[in-house]
């Protein structure tokens, strides 16, 4: 990515060595941090250098206290090979979920440990930018101020949220479009911020999250459906997060579904999102209480019904409601109809299910699968696994982290290479 470096060293290699031995350094580092604890021969086969080079380089990285050893390897005889790792509170980065509703923030550390909890900020989504970086970032400053770190490890600011984002350009075209400052969103964000900034699609965030932290990892073609206000689709395909051309792959939730269908705040009739989505179980939802139907939403909500929103109607599913069972089951047997078209396309060895409505479980999870066996050719359906995420509510974090850390140790090695 073509973005602005910070303007120091956080590990303050030494001025004496040369731009290849800071390069090299460099490498080593941002193996560790990509695979984990890493043996020397491991490292060896990485960065393509012998072992007493690498020797070398552990014991001064382990001197200066960037690196650690950490337990031994597996050995077919013989001895077991030391491991080695980045030792933690190393660099950081500010980690931002921006979803339409709420902002959750945090910072995270080179070994993915939260140096701060998340903090919710309830903030509305827009177009306009003035008045959403007003809100947010007071909350950036007091986050940064209750981290108590150096602020000279701070490497920059991973952001996530919906929209057609262009990753390299950083702009998005679907939200905070003000550009009377003549900015793209990620310079807007780094004028305001004063760090380096990665902005990426919030679904990309899961799925690379998955592929680093969850049932991805080690697996070559998978698939991330995000199932929150919208839906989201996170390609895998030989080991790595998809992009497309421009940043704009996975947009699944605006796939034609309905013919005539219902208007689409994309300007299409009758997309997915239309019938299967976290806006589209709210909409349904107030619907039916406005129109009499007999359900327990209604007390749970306080009878407030524009705050019914996809947990509280799962939180009904689970108290035996059989209006919201009836929600999830149908917005479960679009979804799975959607979800087969993806299997034959893309003949995944497993699809993820993430994000808000997949917190429903077999409300949600049964109805699809029926879908998949009604609507997927049996030979390529067999063949793929569907399954629930296991990260939690803080996943999309952990994947910018990632994200931006990467984008970091890339940025350093380039920037060596052009000195």
């Amino acid at each position: 990515m073509n973005l602005k470096l910070i303007n120091r060293d956080p590990f303050l290699m030494d001025p004496g060595l040369s731009k290849k031995q800071i390069q090299l350094r460099y490498k080593l580092l941002q193996h560790l941090y990509t695979k984990g604890p890493s043996s020397i021969s491991a490292l060896c086969d990485t960065i393509g250098i012998s072992a007493p080079t690498v020797f070398k380089m552990l014991g001064e990285l382990t001197r200066e206290k960037i690196v650690e050893k950490r337990g031994v390897g597996e050995s077919i005889g013989g001895r077991k090979p030391d491991l080695f790792r980045l030792q933690k509170n190393v660099i950081y980065v500010i980690c931002i979920d921006i979803e339409l509703f709420k902002t959750s923030m945090a910072i995270v550390d080179n070994n993915n440990h939260f140096v701060t909890p998340v903090q919710t900020v309830s903030v509305t989504l827009s177009r306009n930018r003035k008045a959403y970086f007003e809100t947010l970032l007071e909350h950036i400053r007091e986050l940064v101020k209750s981290a108590n770190i150096e602020e000279s490890r701070l490497v920059g600011c991973s952001v996530g949220m919906p929209g057609l984002i262009d990753p390299e350009t950083g702009e998005n075209y679907s939200y905070l479009l003000d550009e009377t400052d003549g900015l793209t969103l990620r310079e807007a964000f780094e004028q305001q911020i004063g760090l380096p900034v990665v902005i990426q699609n919030d679904v990309k965030g899961s799925a690379l999250a998955e592929l680093r932290y969850g049932h991805a990892i080690g697996r070559k073609n998978v698939l991330v459906i995000l199932m929150d206000w919208g839906i989201g689709l996170g390609i895998i395909m030989d080991g790595k997060v998809q992009h497309g051309s421009s940043g704009f792959s996975g947009e699944m939730g605006h796939m034609p579904f309905v013919e005539n269908g219902e208007l689409c705040y994309c300007g299409k009739y009758g997309c997915l999102e239309t019938v299967a989505s976290g806006m589209t179980l709210s909409k349904m939802a107030r619907e039916g209480i406005l129109s009499g139907q007999n359900s327990i939403i209604n007390d749970l909500s306080n009878k407030e019904i524009y705050r019914i929103e996809t947990e509280l109607i799962i939180r009904a599913a689970n108290k035996g409601d059989q209006y919201s069972i009836q929600l999830l089951s149908n917005i479960g047997t679009n979804l799975g109809k959607g979800i087969s078209i993806l299997i034959q396309l893309f003949n995944p060895e497993m699809v993820i299910l993430s994000g808000k409505i997949a917190a429903a479980r077999q409300y949600i999870t049964l109805p699809m699968q029926q879908a998949i066996n009604t609507y997927c050719m049996t030979q390529i359906r067999e063949k793929t696994q569907i399954i629930s995420s296991e990260l939690g509510d803080e996943s999309r974090l952990l994947g910018y982290a990632a994200a931006g850390i990467t984008w970091f140790f890339e940025a350093m090695i380039a920037d060596v290479k052009e000195r």
